[in-house]
């Protein structure tokens, strides 16, 4: 379960943002006692938003921005920044849900499985490899980028979908850690980094038998 309460349909103000989404993606039922959506997740990423309408209509907001058909940056180059984002911050949600959002816009399924290794897959192309190594640099780097990728993202695109790519890529980033987070869709998952106990009534010290 998300680690934030959910607010059911009920609880819903009429003809809102939320009933109208409610609506879209859930039909008639209740997101909190039916969940599901036809990507497989459970949907409590809205219903988790609903707790702050204006929450909810900021997010409404940023999807409908970068599907908007005034974007400028081509929507390959945007999948490639959200499905790396969303691998970066390690988050099965966001990624998964771009592997989907890339075929949408025709990338090819090459291109979608070597998102893990991109700098060692040849089937990118310059511009492409930069996208990629832009959103390592934001994400991961925490927007320490280097002259040498913001020359060939300069040599390719206009400044305004530099900024495009900048904002839709670092909005994501922010979805996957949120999504990690609160526990929502498909990253309510244990934590790995936990200690691995010893065989029951060992008390074997592995670096102290190092040191002799």
């Amino acid at each position: 379960m998300p680690r934030l309460k959910q607010i059911p349909r009920s609880q819903v103000e009429k003809d809102s943002n939320i009933e109208k989404i409610y609506n879209l993606i859930f039909g008639k039922r209740c997101p909190v006692e039916e969940p599901g959506t036809e990507t497989g997740s459970p949907g409590n990423w809205w219903s988790v938003m609903a707790i702050v309408p204006g929450v909810f209509t900021h997010t409404l907001e940023g999807f409908r921005f970068y599907r908007s058909k005034e974007r400028k940056i081509d929507p390959i180059l945007r999948e490639l920044g959200q499905i790396r984002a969303g691998y970066n911050n390690e988050s099965l949600f966001v990624y998964s849900q771009h592997c989907k959002a890339c075929r949408s816009v025709g990338m090819s399924e090459i291109k979608i499985q070597n998102i893990p290794h991109w700098q060692t897959a040849d089937c990118y192309s310059e511009i492409e490899r930069a996208v990629l190594a832009y959103t390592d640099q934001l994400t991961l780097e925490r927007g320490r980028v280097p002259d040498g990728t913001f020359n060939v993202l300069k040599k390719h695109l206009s400044d305004e979908e530099i900024l495009e790519l900048t904002y839709i890529t670092c909005t994501y980033s922010m979805h996957a850690l949120m999504s990690r987070a609160l526990q929502l869709e498909f990253d309510e998952v244990d934590e790995r980094m936990v200690e691995v106990p010893a065989p029951k009534g060992s008390s074997y010290d592995v670096m102290r038998s190092v040191d002799q």
